[in-house]
């Protein structure tokens, strides 16, 4: 693990928000398996993998279940890599079977889901029957439980796998709920496993937006959990940039933004003016984290917009949407009409084979186990068994923590808020326990300020009788 100094230090020299490539060349061809590979991800996520400079090629493992969107997407790769003028040095593969494409892997990106178009109404309308008003609804709440014991059990069996077939594999994982992913691939497996969420690379440009500085020269740190991340540290030139923020925070909920763009974003400008410090994730996840924004009709008028600022029921509307237009465009690829010329994104994926194929260190932000590899806690006054998001730099030993001390006291008493809520329902998940998770909504911040501990029984009952078909498994 890596010292807060040396974190700082490398906000400086490099991070993975400067899209610069890393010197050198790679020592050796790779295999990266693709996990979901209908996602939405995948074709960016590839493209950055062929923009790696010198780069030696090797293979690009895709799988899926979903045989159409498995051999669409297969089409798309081959495209890809052809437009990428690479097609001598990449082998792309694909099956509907895992078995046969991990062997040898040293790269799992995950990016699964599992029945999430055939579950997300009952995520959101049974809820809000009882009060619980969620806007995205799948990395805390009641959507995110119930997402994460449908989708964690096979991500915990895909683990397994690994184990067995490409032990020395590094898993990147983009699935929500990150937290819960993470927590439970840390207890229940032996693998590598980092989460990966570009909530911090966003918002790191966004407060440099805001505050009228150039990204490159803004100094910052971040640590927390995912989605509930701080950043405790925002400076320019060694000038704090805080007091602008909060003076121009205070303009836009008072309802004198300097323009439109400014009316937006409101809970976390009330939440930084009030504990002190900007949150990594948009408001519409963030209101879901508290117990403070969506309990009341005001509440959610005064604070919450359209979309992602907290729009109630936003991900349970547009997701089926999203999706189908997603296969849409993946045909308009195809045949032309939509073009495949990208440049490399700020997706960590490439980053960090980058830096690990050519031992060049690079700094990213990763969900990562507090207690990372038995070490003491990463963050002091966050539980040593929990997940939490913290500046990582990857070199060629792979993904090493940096130890970021201890949050501002406030701060980490909203981020322990959450993984009592985390603790139990990865003990509903490994154990495939209905009273885990029953308790485990008892103590999400949002629902428990909503409901009374009978009504959040009943509700988490009737959430697992609409979802049994695919709840098999819990007693």
């Amino acid at each position: 693990m890596i010292s807060k100094t040396d974190q700082s230090h490398f906000n400086h020299t490099r991070s993975a928000d400067s899209q610069e490539g890393l010197r050198g060349k790679m020592y050796r061809p790779i295999k990266v398996v693709m996990l979901g590979a209908g996602s939405g991800f995948t074709p960016k996520l590839m493209n950055d993998v062929l923009k790696i400079p010198g780069n030696r090629g090797g293979e690009i493992a895709l799988v899926d279940i979903d045989t159409e969107r498995l051999f669409t997407m297969e089409k798309v790769i081959r495209k890809l890599v052809e437009a990428n003028g690479q097609e001598k040095k990449w082998k792309v593969s694909a099956s509907t079977r895992r078995e046969d494409i991990l062997g040898n892997a040293d790269y799992i990106v995950n990016c699964i889901e599992v029945s999430g178009v055939d579950c997300v109404r009952f995520d959101n309308d049974i809820p809000l029957e009882y009060g619980v008003d969620q806007c995205i609804g799948d990395t805390i709440g009641p959507g995110g439980l119930f997402k994460g014991l449908r989708t964690i059990p096979v991500f915990l069996d895909i683990l397994k796998d690994c184990e067995i077939f490409c032990p020395d594999a590094l898993v990147l994982n983009y699935t929500n709920p990150m937290s819960l992913m993470c927590l439970s691939a840390g207890r229940a497996g032996n693998m590598q496993v980092v989460g990966l969420c570009h909530s911090v690379q966003g918002t790191s440009h966004l407060l440099a937006k805001r505050a009228g500085v150039p990204i490159e020269e803004m100094t910052w740190e971040c640590a927390g959990i995912n989605h509930l991340a701080w950043f405790t540290k925002l400076e320019h030139e060694g000038n704090d940039l805080y007091p602008l923020l909060m003076e121009k925070a205070g303009e836009d909920i008072a309802g004198n933004p300097s323009n439109p763009d400014d009316a937006e974003d409101l809970v976390r400008k009330d939440l930084m003016l009030n504990f002190g410090a900007f949150v990594s994730e948009s408001s519409g996840h963030l209101s879901e984290y508290l117990p403070y924004y969506r309990k009341r009709k005001d509440l959610i008028k005064k604070y919450c917009r359209s979309k992602y600022n907290g729009e109630s029921g936003f991900y349970a509307r547009e997701w089926p949407i999203w999706r189908s237009e997603a296969d849409e465009r993946r045909g308009k690829m195809l045949d032309g009409s939509e073009s495949i010329e990208w440049d490399r994104s700020w997706e960590y994926a490439s980053w960090i084979i980058e830096a690990r194929e050519k031992d060049a260190p690079y700094r990213i932000h990763g969900n990562v186990m507090n207690n990372h590899k038995g070490a003491g806690p990463l963050i002091e006054n966050l539980p040593a068994d929990s997940c939490v998001e913290v500046a990582c730099m990857v070199d060629g030993n792979g993904i090493q923590p940096t130890v970021y001390g201890k949050l501002p006291p406030q701060m980490a008493a909203l981020c322990r808020s959450h993984t009592g809520f985390y603790d139990l329902a990865a003990q509903a998940v490994i154990e495939r326990s209905r009273e885990a998770a029953i308790q485990a909504l008892m103590l999400d911040p949002l629902t428990s300020a909503v409901c009374s501990p009978s009504e959040i029984r009943e509700m988490t009952i009737r959430l697992f009788e609409a979802e049994i078909e695919y709840l098999p498994d819990y007693s």
